[in-house]
């Protein structure tokens, strides 16, 4: 199963965050993402947001055991 992230390090702001929130569903991370910029980062949800967030997704990429 692919899982997906996104990590608040890309973001420039004036709080230095480092969350990465991590899912194995888009829409579970959009959601999860989306309600941690509107709580921490005092963001709106707004469709412009939820786009950013959502291109900012990235692939998780696992070592072999």
């Amino acid at each position: 199963m692919i899982r997906k992230f996104i990590d608040c390090r890309d973001f420039p702001g004036d709080i230095r965050c480092t969350v990465a929130i991590f899912a194995d569903d888009e829409q579970e991370l959009l959601e999860v993402a989306v309600q941690h910029a509107i709580i921490v980062h005092s963001h709106q949800d707004t469709p412009d947001l939820r786009a950013q967030l959502q291109q900012a997704f990235k692939i998780e990429r696992r070592r072999a055991a």
